[in-house]
């Protein structure tokens, strides 16, 4: 099976790095891949709640929007842009 273009690109990168740099090279690329699982796996759980306010009636999912808007500018407008 051939590698990709980027692929063979790491590997040749990887093999002109000195040795005592591949464990923090690896360290790096280990704990990217495994935030990448965890994000994917995030992203499974959270349409688990897709629907959840399909029988709210109009007035109260715009109440509740206007409300969190509200909480969002009050909890950040004190941060600077």
């Amino acid at each position: 099976m051939a590698l990709s273009v980027t692929k063979n690109k790491l590997i040749n990168e990887i093999n002109l790095l000195p040795e005592d740099k591949l464990g923090e090279v690896y360290n790096f690329i280990h704990y990217f891949r495994l935030g990448t699982e965890k994000t994917n796996k995030s992203d499974n759980n959270i349409l688990s709640f897709s629907g959840s306010w399909e029988d709210m009636d109009d007035e109260k999912f715009d109440d509740y929007l206007s409300d969190i808007s509200e909480r969002r500018n009050k909890a950040f407008s004190s941060r600077g842009r």
